[in-house]
């Protein structure tokens, strides 16, 4: 049977793009399918072939980088401390995510105006945090340190997602074109995390 995707070239980017179009302008309660798909110039059925909800174009990446965060933990090398495989993992995650900073930013925009979507990214930093302890533990790590390194991790990266995709408005702020990667935040909270728990 014939790929039906092939008679709309990138469906799911357009609906994206509507989506957060709309959900900008209009707020994500007064926003539609029926009107994501209108503006997208596609059908509501097309909607549904892609997300199951108008929710999921929000998260519908999350299983990707769970995936990500998975495979790298599982791969990184047999002497790596549980906080250097998740270090890894994350690294591994800025560098995708850092080619998309501008939709983060719009999609988190989005996400803080609205209580049901803000506790919908919990769960989903929640699931992350699980797979991230269980493929720890695959790799032989005990229980109690693979749910500590994967939580401190997962704090890590929420701390730096938020500060990478403020920074654009700051920058604009204070006047200043130089921007930090993903990648440099994430750095800097690892370091933040270590310079607040010396000495414990």
């Amino acid at each position: 049977m014939p790929d039906m995707g092939r008679w709309e070239p990138n469906a799911r980017g357009r609906l994206e793009r509507a989506a957060l179009e709309l959900y900008l302008k209009r707020g994500f309660e007064r926003t539609s399918v029926a009107e994501i798909a209108e503006r997208a110039g596609l059908t509501e059925r097309t909607f549904f072939r892609h997300y199951a909800d108008k929710r999921e174009v929000l998260f519908a990446g999350s299983s990707a980088l769970q995936d990500l965060l998975v495979d790298t933990v599982a791969r990184a090398p047999e002497p790596a401390t549980p906080m250097g495989a998740v270090a890894a993992a994350l690294e591994a995650a800025a560098a995708v995510l850092q080619e998309r900073q501008e939709h983060a930013r719009r999609r988190q925009a989005v996400i803080a105006a609205n209580t049901e979507l803000q506790e919908r990214e919990l769960i989903k930093l929640a699931s992350l945090s699980a797979a991230l302890a269980d493929a720890l533990r695959q790799r032989g790590v005990d229980d109690a340190s693979a749910s500590l390194a994967a939580e401190a991790g997962i704090a890590v990266f929420k701390i730096a997602f938020r500060r990478w995709t403020e920074q654009t408005e700051q920058a604009e702020q204070a006047e200043q074109a130089e921007q930090k990667d993903l990648s440099q935040f994430i750095g800097e909270s690892f370091a933040g995390l270590k310079a607040v728990t010396a000495g414990t």
